[in-house]
């Protein structure tokens, strides 16, 4: 993946056509800024579906050794795989 472009909110709102293409032609993301800040990129849809399965493949692998450790230790009411991942995504501890 190249460098990527960056550039405004204004920018992109009279150019989106031409960074949708950038991405998926040429595969160069797209930081938008907001006064100045960045607050978004744009890339190309396979790139995006690459980089969410990379993450979902860690948060497993993670929920499994936490798992794996709870029951190396004999932890009293320990938890399934499942209920552990349910948990976190309700924001619970």
């Amino acid at each position: 993946m190249s460098d990527p472009v960056i550039a405004s909110m204004a920018e992109v709102r009279g150019h989106l056509a031409d960074v949708i293409d950038r991405a998926r032609r040429e595969e160069i993301p797209t930081i938008i800024t907001r006064r100045g800040k960045q607050e978004a990129v744009v890339i190309d849809i396979e790139e995006y579906r690459r980089l969410r399965g990379i993450a979902e493949e860690a948060e497993e692998a993670w929920l499994n050794r936490l798992a794996d450790e709870a029951e190396s230790e004999g932890v009293e009411g320990a938890v399934s795989i499942e209920e552990m991942a349910a948990m976190l995504r309700d924001g619970q501890n």
